[in-house]
């Protein structure tokens, strides 16, 4: 019993550690408008890192967007550091108080985000593709506008509650609107 006792108290203060909300950040400025930032191309820089720090993998992502009715449109285009390329669209749809849904082809389900201030929380399930084989991950990704023209994101990745790496990217807005 005092076995079960000691793995329930330390269950409970990993799964603690590991929540911040995002109304925490509702002060914070310049604030994060979604429409705004991607109302232009921007490109992304970015790695994949294991859980001991080692990178594995980097890439870089172009990004444009349009609108859709009420819904905003990005489609990411990515190049690997190993030369394979991937393309996801997302589907982003305001729904209201700063809450967001998203959908994508690899997404299981509805990606839920809320912006507070600067940030943008998103957490949704990926599948994900390893060689040859394809792994549902949970994806809890943090998004901080800096100027203007900089967001940086920063997700963790998890398989059954344990996390398997971390994705870290820098985004900046392109073209003439951008500021240099």
């Amino acid at each position: 019993m005092t076995r079960f006792l000691l793995i329930l108290a330390m269950a409970l203060s990993v799964g603690s550690c590991s929540s911040v909300d995002v109304a925490r950040y509702a002060d914070q400025q310049p604030a994060l408008n979604l429409e705004h930032f991607f109302s232009q191309p921007v490109k992304a820089w970015g790695m994949f890192q294991k859980r001991s720090g080692e990178v594995v993998k980097r890439f870089e992502v172009d990004i444009v967007s349009r609108r859709e009715g009420n819904n905003l449109i990005l489609d990411e285009r990515f190049q690997y550091s190993d030369g394979t390329r991937q393309r996801r669209v997302w589907t982003l749809t305001p729904e209201g108080q700063g809450r967001w849904s998203g959908r994508a082809d690899d997404v299981v389900g509805v990606a839920k985000g809320q912006i507070a201030g600067n940030t943008l929380h998103w957490r949704y399930r990926l599948n994900l593709p390893v060689d040859d084989s394809t792994y549902e991950m949970s994806m809890d990704d943090w998004m901080y506008l800096m100027d203007e023209d900089t967001l940086i994101n920063r997700t963790t990745m998890s398989k059954f509650g344990v996390e398997v790496g971390q994705v870290t990217l820098f985004f900046r807005r392109q073209g003439a609107g951008a500021s240099q």
